[in-house]
């Protein structure tokens, strides 16, 4: 291309469109600076041919070229300069000025676009963005009138044109966590390239690894990994490879996919790939693939932590010197190396690394993106912590001093769970609006210097590692006065929104909770459980009243324990259609949960007869109640017994104590620091059997009716559960293909009526029970909430990316909204209740959104001001969920001062030992079955 420049400057188009082509050209080769010249040397020539189109177009560019070297007040300088020329009186009077308006704007916008993203003005970039747009897409549909002024300008340059901007908007949209909008137009975007350019081209397989980062960020991990491999695969069609940080950027991708997938082998097999692409180049080499943190976590992972000493040292000095000592970049670099050391048998010294970068690792108002994406920083930051547990759990129970390793881990633990949800809760509680408007505009404030700094930071990063020739020593200097200036204004807003709104803090991003601390919030007779789950192993601690902590390391991993949790769930939510069907609980199995998980802290259980859990990754999915507590034999029926009635001799762990699930160990202190409820409160207030489509609201009551006059007489009879949404591999899914729920009606009825409720008035069925319906009750005085529909996770329906609840569609009850009650929307309620009861979730989805959603639903509705959840882990048997839960509700309302997970427990006991479903005076089977009694679990405060 430098070749071609030279040959073309005796011709003026020619020579514009050659340097045009070089500016891109240097910039992808990491040239910053050379891409810089090149726009200045375009912009001189446009200025010596007169054109003022060619100067408006010249100054764009040379703002655009000046964002990559982070001079950002030179290219605000340059999109002023060039719109000043666009509005040129003697350019507006040019006969081609109303046709090649919008053409020479495009420039200016994609220059402002990169500026706004730079600077961490999304909302800013996203506006520009569809304006630029727009202007593609005009000049595409009128490019035969604009030929008249820009002769040789071809049909594949507007469709390219088109494709940068739709490329551009889908980067803002992803910036901003809009990642299925961004997939979108990432997604418009391939499909023109591939239609135009054909799949052998270079912009394919751009855009197949910018769809490749977007199913990251996503945690679309075999998705993101298929799309890295078209781009690869394009790339080896056209004999690209040597040199390409494209390639080896497909090849990271597709190694962060196998790690995530469990499979650290083909992971460091792609990062092999990715180091042979710059064999003969060792800066590439480094800059490209040996320092990207990701690519450090797979070697480590995959048992060579020797072959990247050098890498993660000479990352950490170059962290810093560029940015301090105490940023958290450089508590990355340092965290790396102490993995690095600890996989080396150095321990002591790794222990002294861990505890110079954990407290950074861990303290949120210090991180800031990467160039590597939120998905990715995450992903490093948990191997980080969970390399620090790993290793606290091999030391003594002291090392000297003050120092507690159990305590220490429990502590880390606890942070790095909980990533995912308060994630998710951070960005609802924005979105949402909050309660209190104060806070809101702090919180915006708050989110908006956290863009900033991250932009710019991001930004910074790029900049400097770049070849020192290719940097601009001024432009990087206010770039960190810039960051600095925003962090200090960010960390006084955390501050106010700490002192003002601690409710608010300890949902979206509580402190780790010490041993200490929980121990201070358990009440007599009360235990802790928490479980980490690991890749390679667990780690769990028990925690009583009073005492030290256990804290144990279970050689079980994540694929372990998934496997473990999804055989156990063969009997739990089995696709079955009669009784018969129904497999036998795997009761060994779950006894051997029971020894792996609970047993090696027993000590620490001694004396309790509550046992409050937070569960972590697929043990979600379960309640630990079904766990068995000693061997036992396969249960058998005695002859002539009900079906299922020899499992109420199994001692599964219901027996011993009450259990209530946690969503984290931070709140619980939360909680507990609520206020009882006013006794004046109303009982009862109930939302079920919602109509998802015009045909179910046709349907009206008749198949409760039949339902409730159906006998039950053989034991191949069928089995009556609600049915779960099966939406998740459909191409699509709207409100209206949900399973109706009519049999909840008679469940929400029966709740009403033990804790006397009035059913007109606080009962809301079929067109009733509607999302307007439900933000216009009052809430706030009611002590039971209940909500008889289905629990939503994301993806379940077209464009739900948070968890929601489903309500009656918004056509047929004539009312505004979108018939799902989300997140967001639960962060805004006002709550004074008891429990709120969500009778139709199910917990068990593969990529372990179900247990998540129910954790998120769950804090939301703690935030919103309820003291406990009633949840489902799987679609329950109809006639023993209204037995067991209108059980629960008379105990509470005949002794208020029962507990509830007392209460629960129980109603839990009294089905496993009760007379089961009975017709003409026999039982005709048993509840005893896991089935039947353990789907509901009591999630938050079970006092």
């Amino acid at each position: 291309l430098r070749k071609a420049v030279q040959v073309a400057e005796a011709n003026r188009l020619s020579s514009l469109r050659a340097l045009s082509d070089l500016i891109g050209a240097e910039r992808n080769a990491g040239n910053s600076r050379n891409a810089v010249a090149v726009a200045n040397k375009r912009l001189q020539a446009a200025r010596a041919y007169g054109r003022t189109g060619d100067i408006v177009a010249g100054e764009a560019n040379v703002a655009f070229e000046e964002v990559w070297m982070g001079n950002l007040a030179a290219a605000e300088r340059g999109v002023a300069e060039a719109r000043r020329a666009l509005a040129d009186p003697s350019f507006q009077r040019w006969s081609g000025y109303q046709t090649l308006y919008r053409f020479y704007e495009a420039n200016i916008l994609r220059a402002e676009v990169a500026l706004r993203i730079a600077e961490g003005r999304y909302a800013d970039a996203e506006r520009a963005a569809r304006a630029g747009l727009q202007n593609r897409q005009w000049n595409l549909e009128n490019r035969q009138a604009i030929a008249a002024f820009v002769p040789g300008f071809s049909d594949d340059s507007y469709d390219g044109l088109l494709i940068l901007s739709l490329t551009q908007l889908g980067t803002v949209l992803q910036r901003q966590g809009r990642l299925v909008e961004a997939e979108a137009e990432y997604r418009r975007a391939f499909v023109t390239s591939l239609r135009i350019f054909g799949r052998d081209s270079t912009r394919v397989a751009a855009l197949s690894l910018s769809l490749s980062g977007n199913m990251l960020e996503q945690r679309r991990f075999a998705e993101a990994q298929q799309l890295a491999n078209v781009a690869l695969a394009t790339y080896d069609r056209l004999g690209i490879a040597q040199g390409s940080q494209f390639v080896a950027a497909g090849n990271v991708f597709a190694a962060v996919a196998a790690l995530e997938a469990g499979d650290p082998a083909s992971a460091d097999a792609a990062i092999d790939r990715a180091l042979a692409v710059f064999a003969n180049d060792p800066g590439g080499r480094y800059l490209h693939v040996e320092s990207r943190p990701i690519v450090l976590v797979s070697k480590i992972s995959s048992g060579r932590a020797s072959t990247v000493v050098a890498s993660v040292e000479r990352l950490l000095s170059e962290r810093q010197r560029n940015f301090g000592d105490r940023a958290y970049e450089t508590a990355q670099a340092r965290g790396l190396l102490a993995a690095v050391r600890a996989a080396t048998g150095r321990r002591e010294e790794a222990l002294n690394l861990f505890r110079g970068s954990v407290s950074i690792l861990l303290q949120a108002s210090r991180q800031s993106d990467d160039e590597d994406g939120s998905a990715l920083r995450e992903r490093v930051q948990r191997f980080l912590l969970e390399s620090y547990i790993d290793l606290l759990s091999t030391l003594p129970a002291t090392t000297g001093g003050d120092f507690d390793p159990a305590a220490e881990a429990f502590r880390v633990a606890d942070a790095v769970r909980a990533q995912g949800v308060q994630r998710a809760l951070a960005e609802s509680a924005v979105r949402s609006g909050i309660r209190d408007p104060n806070l809101a505009a702090l919180v915006r404030q708050e989110q908006d210097a956290r863009k900033q700094i991250a932009a710019q930071f991001g930004l910074l990063s790029n900049i400097l590692s770049a070849p020192a020739g290719q940097q601009d020593a001024a432009a990087t200097t206010l770039l960190r006065t810039n960051i600095d200036a925003l962090r200090s204004a960010r960390a006084s807003l955390r501050g106010e929104i700490e002192r003002r709104f601690p409710d608010y803090v300890s949902l979206i991003n509580p402190p780790p909770a010490t041993v200490a601390e929980v121990q201070s919030q358990l009440r007599a007779g009360e235990a802790l459980l928490s479980v980490y789950v690991g890749n390679s192993k667990s780690f769990v601690w028990a925690v009583p009243k009073s005492g030290p902590a256990a804290f144990a390391a279970v050689a079980a991993g994540d694929g372990d324990v998934a496997r473990s949790v999804a055989q156990l769930r063969r009997a739990l939510d089995p696709n079955a259609a009669t009784l018969d069907d129904i497999p036998a609980f795997d009761v060994a199995l779950a006894h051997r949960m029971h020894e792996q998980i609970v047993s090696p802290v027993q000590q620490g259980l001694a004396g309790a007869d509550s046992l409050l859990v937070v569960p972590d990754k697929a043990l979600g999915q379960i309640p630990f109640s079904l766990l068995v507590t000693r061997p036992v034999a396969a249960p058998t029926d005695a002859r002539g017994g009900a079906l299922f009635s020899g499992y109420a001799q199994v001692p599964f762990l219901a027996r011993e104590k009450a259990v209530t699930q946690l969503p984290s160990v931070a709140s619980l202190g939360a909680l507990r620091r609520l206020p009882p409820g006013e006794a004046s409160r109303k009982p009862f207030i109930g939302f079920g059997d919602p109509f998802f489509s015009a045909e179910q609201a046709a349907e009206g009551g008749t198949q409760v009716a039949q339902l409730a006059t159906r006998g039950l007489q053989t034991r191949g009879l069928p089995l009556v559960r609600r049915n779960a949404p099966q939406t998740q591999s459909s191409a699509s899914a709207e409100l209206a293909s949900l399973p109706r729920l009519s049999d909840t009606a008679e469940e929400v009825r029966s709740i009403a009526l033990a804790l006397k409720a009035d059913p007109a008035a606080d009962v809301f069925l079929g067109l009733q029970a509607s999302e307007a319906r439900v933000k216009g009750a009052s809430l706030s005085d009611r002590k039971v909430v209940m909500f008889a529909t289905h629990g939503l996770v994301p993806g379940d329906l077209n464009g739900l990316t948070q968890p929601a609840l489903a309500l009656t569609a918004p056509a047929i009850a004539g009312s505004d909204g979108d018939g799902l009650l989300t997140m967001d929307e639960v962060l805004g309620l006002r709550l004074n209740a008891d429990w709120v009861v969500l009778s139709a979730c199910n917990t068990a989805t593969g990529d372990g959104a179900g247990a998540e959603a129910v954790s998120g639903l769950g804090r939301a509705f703690f935030y919103a001001g309820t003291r406990a959840l009633l949840v489902t882990n799987w679609p329950v048997e109809t006639t023993s969920a209204r037995v067991l839960t209108t059980d629960l509700f008379a105990r509470q309302a005949a002794d208020p001062g029962l507990a509830r997970a007392k209460a629960f427990q129980q109603a839990m006991l009294a089905l496993i030992d009760g007379p089961g479903f009975v017709e003409g005076g026999r039982t005709v089977f048993s509840y005893a079955h896991p089935i039947f009694w353990a789907p509901f679990a009591v999630v938050g405060d079970g006092g």
